[in-house]
């Protein structure tokens, strides 16, 4: 997973730095969405009470939810969610076993978390369309032994592998979502006096219309659908693309897939997340503060 080093960064909130780590998180996204594709979709997965051995351990949540609930439970005693740029899916996790890192005051104090969302939209909408080469396979392999109806689709049984991945898929999408913060937090810092009057009576649109670059986004999309398309491809042992390996079912990934997961739910909620973010970022400021900061940009 692709982690800033906060304690020796000089200026976290670089437009420029900030736009490096989301490029690279572009790649680890979509790698992982390919690694995801190779299994079925697996829907019992993503439905609470369907596994009768978490119940027996007292766990009414799904096999996913349980999967990140262990796997964040450990994170959190490794202190991992004490940095600015990691959120937890889970809830009332234990405290770190370290003590804290003394990092630098980068975001401004906040509640604001996504995850919710972005697991509701990814197992709902992202999965389904990203496993659907796999799922029709297994179905065609299920009829060829005798497997026809309900029994025939979705299920390969593969849930422990299927889960790791989409764990990996929901904490880089999460990332990529919250960075959010650090790039309204930059943009405020820049001109404050843009921001003040429209988060002293919120409007949030105006914030909205403030942090939107319109041409930023679509060479994004372009970008991205410029990669997935290479990656989706086969290559041979000598590094070269094997030519229209991913024509006719053969993509790796589904390239229209993962551009619409960034145009329809990353991008959204990312925005989201920046208009909220900049809504409180003047709690627990005095006026005085706020006419300081609004100063700074005359």
């Amino acid at each position: 997973m692709l982690s800033q080093n906060f304690m020796l960064e000089k200026d976290p909130l670089s437009l420029e730095r900030i736009r490096q780590i989301l490029v690279r998180l572009e790649d680890t996204i979509i790698f992982d969405l390919i690694e995801r594709a190779q299994f079925a979709h697996n829907p019992r997965i993503y439905i609470r009470g369907s596994f009768q051995e978490l119940k027996d351990v007292d766990f009414d949540g799904s096999w996913l939810e349980w999967f990140l609930k262990e796997i964040e439970t450990f994170h959190a005693k490794a202190r991992r969610y004490t940095s600015p740029d990691e959120y937890p899916f889970t809830s009332n996790l234990p405290v770190p076993v370290l003590l804290p890192l003394a990092f630098p005051k980068i975001l401004h104090p906040n509640n604001i978390n996504a995850n919710p969302s972005i697991l509701s939209f990814y197992t709902r909408s992202i999965v389904p369309r990203i496993t659907r080469r796999a799922t029709l396979a297994l179905a065609a392999t299920k009829r060829s032994n005798g497997i026809i109806g309900d029994e025939e689709y979705e299920d390969d049984g593969n849930y422990g592998s299927a889960a790791t991945i989409d764990v990996e898929v929901l904490q880089a999408i999460s990332k990529r979502v919250h960075y959010g913060k650090f790039v309204s937090e930059s943009k405020f810092l820049e001109n404050p006096a843009a921001f003040i009057p429209h988060i002293l009576t919120p409007n949030p649109v105006a914030l909205e219309a403030l942090v939107t670059k319109p041409e930023v986004e679509r060479k994004l999309l372009q970008r991205l659908r410029k990669k997935a398309a290479i990656y989706a491809q086969e290559f041979s042992a000598d590094g070269d693309a094997i030519v229209n390996s991913h024509l006719n079912g053969g993509a790796k990934i589904d390239v229209d897939g993962v551009v619409e997961l960034y145009e329809s739910y990353i991008i959204p909620l990312t925005k989201e997340v920046e208009v909220d973010y900049l809504l409180h970022r003047l709690d627990g400021l005095s006026r005085e503060e706020i006419d300081a900061l609004a100063a700074q940009s005359l």
